[in-house]
């Protein structure tokens, strides 16, 4: 994509953008958006609210485009029934936000304005007498909220939580095709962090082989840092590493995910340097065939919490119940720190009952621990197909010797 040929003047009190600015680093084009905002309009009607206000980076990102690294910093979007949505960012990051979106309409508070006051005058010029408010986004503190609700005491607020993440939950091909390419970043970075594994590297040494690969093959930031870990500390779930060398008989423990325009594809395997106890190899093996049995229940029509089910069910025939406890897999797509996943959207667990739907996308890590010890297992991302998944990796997942 192009920069303009010509810069914004900066002494200019409101910065002017050419025509070719608008959009001109937006991660997809304008109709894919167009399409997106129009189907949250047509929920917005269904759920009888005048407009909906968002804060959380992945639900503006997804209806927008709008992403930074600044998303520390105050940001709202409000989109109404009908009409074009207004953003709301902090003035510095007005010149990403033009970039990256093709909106018509993006307002700014300055550095030592309240931000929320801004957006309380912003919602009073648009005459909206209801509202509906995303509560349940982690990016805005609770004390935050509550100054953001007593403002808008004079409005009629509704809950408007969890209706931009259900229409997310099934991508688009232009989403698919970004996470396919983050699916082949990952395994170029799994790749590399295999062979790098042996006795005396450290786990840094790992960390750098994999982060370039990925990066090298295409990746940009990721949402999560990976997850590497060996001896003792691999049987410790999410730690990262911290200099440990490797050591004949440890166990490593190997994940990423990289991104593609924010959207992310995850991977995971584990490696034994030296023969494997016996243990381990007996959990590794039921690992392999919980994640075998959870991929082949997914299609179209069944359950979330079919694959979870299908995967306790060898799990806990083997014995190794305990050694799990957790969900099988969770939904993947655009992500932004401090997490890669999409699991707030959907598990593929207990109780879940959401059918599965051609073009939602799954991350299945199979993993059994033996906690402060070792952790074997592997890991698929998927899309659901019309007939079934695709698995986006055909990297071998048995446990690596070295």
């Amino acid at each position: 994509m192009n920069l303009p040929s010509r810069a914004p003047d900066p002494a200019t009190s409101e910065l002017e953008f050419p025509p070719d600015f608008i959009g001109s680093q937006a991660v997809f084009p304008a109709a894919e958006f167009a399409g997106r905002l129009s189907r949250i309009q047509q929920a917005l009607r269904a759920n009888g609210a005048e407009a909906l206000l968002l804060t959380g980076p992945e639900n503006i990102f997804w209806a927008t485009g709008r992403q930074t690294a600044g998303y520390f910093a105050f940001q709202a979007l409000i989109v109404p029934q009908s009409g074009e949505p207004v953003l709301l960012v902090r003035q510095l990051e007005l010149t990403g936000a033009r970039a990256s979106c093709w909106l018509k309409r993006i307002e700014t508070w300055q550095d030592g304005q309240d931000p929320v006051a801004v957006l309380i005058a912003l919602i009073a010029d648009l005459g909206l007498r209801e509202l509906a408010l995303e509560r349940e986004g982690w990016f805005v503190s609770p004390a935050l909220y509550g100054r953001i609700e007593a403002g808008l005491s004079g409005l009629r607020l509704s809950d408007g939580s969890g209706l931009v993440e259900g229409l997310r939950a099934v991508k688009s091909p232009a989403e698919l095709g970004a996470i396919r390419r983050a699916a082949h970043y990952a395994e170029a970075g799994m790749v590399a962090a295999l062979a790098a594994c042996r006795a005396g590297v450290s786990e840094n040494d790992i960390a750098a082989a994999m982060l370039f690969a990925a990066v090298e093959a295409g990746s940009e930031a990721m949402a999560m840092e990976p997850l590497i870990s060996s001896g003792p500390r691999s049987g410790i779930p999410h730690a990262t590493w911290r200099r440990r060398v490797l050591e004949p008989g440890d166990g490593v423990f190997l994940e990423l995910a990289a991104s593609h325009d924010r959207y992310h594809a995850a991977l995971m395997r584990a490696v034994w340097i030296g023969p494997p106890p016996a243990l381990a190899q007996r959990m590794m093996d039921t690992a392999l065939r919980a994640l075998d049995a959870a991929l082949s229940s997914m299609r179209p029509g069944v359950s979330c919490a079919t694959a979870h089910e299908a995967a306790q069910a060898v799990i806990d025939d083997a014995g190794y119940t305990a050694a799990f406890r957790k969900r099988i897999g969770y939904s993947i797509g655009a992500a932004f720190a401090p997490d890669w996943g999409e699991g707030a959207i959907l598990s593929l667990f207990s109780g879940v009952d959401r059918l599965l739907e051609p073009g939602m996308v799954f991350h299945l890590p199979a993993t059994l621990r033996s906690y402060g010890a070792f952790t074997v297992g592997a890991s698929e991302t998927v899309i659901v197909t019309e007939t079934g998944i695709e698995p986006l990796s055909d990297l071998p997942r048995g446990l690596t010797i070295c």
